[in-house]
């Protein structure tokens, strides 16, 4: 019953993750826009930017710099751990190459949990932030899914983490990400 919610909610779900750089793109999935020379010139400027002694790599301090530039707020750990995902030549900095890998991850993450905001949203009919048995039986009988009140009832119970018989978003997000 559980992998029959999670079909139908992966129909609700496009979780492309074609990555693709191109002399003139950088396309992060199917129904993602690609950035355009255009954006790819700004990571450059902004990847210029703070490296501070034009070397053409930054260290974990100009990477903080930059990334709260762009919003974010990294610990050192976070820091420390996103060089050394993306540090293929393992010499403890980023270069651009490195540093567009390592964005294109966060765009696509950024992407997920968007798009798994939007399933919830869908099941979540009332826009109360639960997923009940009603919502959740009518949104699978539209999607093809005939359950009964029992292959529901069963579903809630096995994502619903209070007991409550309902499932919030983080039941949902655990149950879409196998957490």
């Amino acid at each position: 019953m559980l992998e029959s919610l999670l079909v139908a909610s992966h129909r609700l779900l496009i979780l492309s993750r074609d990555f693709t750089v191109s002399s003139s793109t950088i396309n992060f999935g199917r129904n993602a826009e690609p950035l355009t020379g255009e954006h790819m010139e700004e990571f450059r400027e902004a990847f210029r930017l703070f490296d501070k002694d034009g070397d053409g790599t930054i260290t974990t301090k100009e990477l903080g710099t930059v990334m709260r530039s762009m919003g974010e707020n990294p610990t050192e750990t976070e820091l420390l751990d996103m060089i050394n995902e993306v540090d293929v030549d393992g010499n403890g900095t980023i270069d651009f190459s490195e540093f567009l890998t390592m964005m294109s991850r966060k765009v696509k993450e950024s992407e997920a949990e968007m798009e798994l905001r939007e399933a919830f949203k869908v099941f979540d009919r009332d826009n109360n932030g639960f997923i009940n048995a009603e919502e959740l039986r009518y949104v699978m009988n539209s999607l093809g899914e005939k359950l009964t009140e029992e292959e529901v009832e069963e579903i809630i119970k096995d994502a619903d983490s209070d007991g409550d018989g309902r499932i919030n978003y983080e039941d949902f997000l655990n149950m879409m990400t196998g957490k």
